[in-house]
């Protein structure tokens, strides 16, 4: 990233007090952003975002998506010029059970917005974050591309399909240059794979859910062992939509539409195999079985190509997955021997920075 770019911007990130808010929050303020932050309250205790005094260094508003008058003012008031939205209900089988809540705030979410970024003069930029759940999943054994088909099996992964579609239709009725409103903000979307990285905590989540049993000293229990999934680290893909934004600014238009951030195909793997190498890095005893229980329906398998990133962007990923499980043992250790872990997540961010 270019550092010369990225100080004293003012950056609204919806999603803040979220996981991967929390981390892009911390990388901003490294870079010396003017960075705005506005959310619900963090979704689980413990969450990276208190622990990590995330707010410490930024402008932290609570408030909801759902909410379109108070969106609306907080970007009237703090005039950021980039919004990364980042806002979501981010959970599959939450999704079953609560399908209202998860297509009202992924997709009207989306709507309130961009609309208040219709109403703003200000803002040039937009990066909506949506999920490669978006797709039509037919458990194809190759890669998805950005011009696949929309769909989604399950509320969450149709919500953010439904994102996608919200989003295209805003850039080209009101953001284009040519619409009736004249207004021109460069707008993208970007798909990244299954995160993951320290300080999360969300339920039903591999990582979270090892962790957790790690630290509670039994064994972790795994739903759908042989699923297939493209691992990250949350570095990753953050780095991905800093790019994009980097160059919706600089080229606009060039650069608007979808993007994937998923990890190398080497890095797609079984959640059997992570859970079987982080346990076994782990050490003292942790360990994990299958959970015999009937689950609301998840997909087998799930690929994304992310030939455009990398041709266009530069983006590839830097960090395979056995040092990113690595890194995540070390981050739960350190929050286990009561860090300062506002100073060990900098320091990995540091440390990811020295890769690029």
């Amino acid at each position: 990233m270019d550092p010369t770019f990225w100080k004293g911007k003012r950056v609204l990130v919806t999603g803040h007090t979220g996981f991967k808010g929390s981390w892009l929050s911390l990388w901003l303020q490294t870079k010396g952003v003017n960075t705005i932050g506005y959310a619900l309250p963090p979704p689980t205790k413990p969450s990276l975002f208190e622990i990590a005094h995330v707010s410490d260094g930024m402008k932290s508003i609570t408030g909801d998506v759902r909410d379109l008058e108070h969106i609306k003012s907080v970007i009237s008031e703090y005039s950021p010029e980039i919004v990364i939205h980042m806002a979501a209900q981010s959970l599959v089988r939450y999704s079953y059970d609560n399908p209202v809540e998860t297509y009202s705030t992924n997709v009207m979410g989306t709507v309130n917005v961009l609309e208040a970024v219709r109403y703003s003069d200000v803002v040039r930029v937009v990066v909506n974050i949506t999920s490669d759940k978006c797709y039509e999943n037919r458990e194809w054994h190759w890669g998805y591309r950005e011009n696949e088909a929309m769909g989604g099996h399950d509320p969450y992964s149709s919500s953010k399909g439904c994102a996608e579609l919200v989003t295209s239709a805003y850039q080209r009725s009101y953001f284009s240059g040519s619409s009736s409103s004249g207004h021109c903000v460069s707008i993208a979307t970007a798909r990244a794979g299954n995160v993951v990285g320290g300080g999360d905590w969300a339920p039903d989540r591999l990582i979270p859910d090892i962790m957790n049993a790690i630290m509670e000293n039994r064994s972790a229990m795994i739903r759908y062992p042989n699923a297939i999934r493209p691992w990250q680290h949350v570095l990753e893909p953050l780095r991905g939509y800093l790019y994009l934004a980097e160059m919706l600014w600089q080229q606009g238009r060039d650069f608007a539409g979808a993007w994937n951030f998923g990890p190398s195909d080497v890095d797609s793997r079984p959640v059997s195999w992570v859970a079987d190498r982080l346990t076994n890095s782990w050490g003292d005893g942790a360990s994990w079985e299958s959970d015999s229980i009937q689950h609301p329906h998840e997909a087998t398998y799930l690929k994304l190509d992310c030939s455009k990133a990398k041709s266009l962007l530069g983006w590839s990923p830097k960090l395979d997955l056995n040092t990113n499980l690595q890194w995540i043992a070390e981050w739960y250790r350190a929050y286990l021997q009561k860090k300062d872990m506002r100073r060990v997540t900098e320091a990995e961010i540091h440390r990811y920075d020295k890769l690029l």
